[in-house]
């Protein structure tokens, strides 16, 4: 169902968030677009740095539900849904749980304020403030992807955060998606390492 490079590339960069401590456990998950009515995406409760591309990568359709009934996608999978469906240029989405996105968000608001690295997400310049939307934990899916389906389309951001939770990073294929989650990742430790000096 899943064509095997899509699920290498997915798996490839489950293990380079490994490397980085992003997917403890059975946490995060990835995905990426595989025509403009399904999508490939991890599999529940798979460790995201040692997946089996042919086993732990599955396909479904823009509700989420798997092509193959015995299937169990990613606890997530309709927030990943909800990208594709509201932005075609997106490729890929991927999720992960690092120790410095989930405190920082359990903080309040993140506004990211004169890093060179905003340039990564096409921005001209660092005189900048950004926000990076920062969401309410629920374990209701469907909800929360109702709270956040009005701010994306309203003003697409760079990425969001749930709360206690982990960062959510997206852009046109694997590769890009992972970038802009390790500058995202960066700038979030940035901010954190900054808050904690003062």
């Amino acid at each position: 169902m899943v064509p095997a490079d899509v699920a290498e590339a997915l798996a490839e960069a489950g293990r380079r968030m490994d490397s980085h401590g992003w997917v403890p456990g059975s946490a995060g998950n990835l995905s990426a677009r595989l025509d403009d009515k399904h999508i490939a995406i991890t599999r529940s409760g798979v460790h995201k740095g040692r997946m089996v591309p042919h086993t732990d990568i599955i396909a479904v359709d823009f509700e989420g539900q798997p092509l193959v009934d015995d299937q169990k996608p990613s606890a997530e999978t309709l927030l990943h849904c909800q990208l594709y469906r509201l932005f075609p240029p997106v490729g890929a989405v991927l999720h992960g749980h690092s120790i410095a996105a989930t405190v920082l968000s359990l903080e309040g608001p993140i506004t990211f304020s004169n890093y060179e690295l905003l340039k990564a997400f096409g921005f001209t310049t660092h005189e900048l403030d950004i926000p990076l939307p920062v969401y309410n934990n629920d374990q209701d899916i469907a909800r929360l992807a109702q709270l956040i389906e009005p701010d994306l389309q309203a003003a697409p951001p760079i990425g969001y955060v749930i709360a206690g939770h982990g960062v959510y990073a997206w852009g046109t294929n694997v590769e890009h998606a992972y970038w802009r989650l390790e500058a995202l990742e960066f700038l979030i430790s940035c901010e954190l390492e900054r808050r904690q000096m003062k």
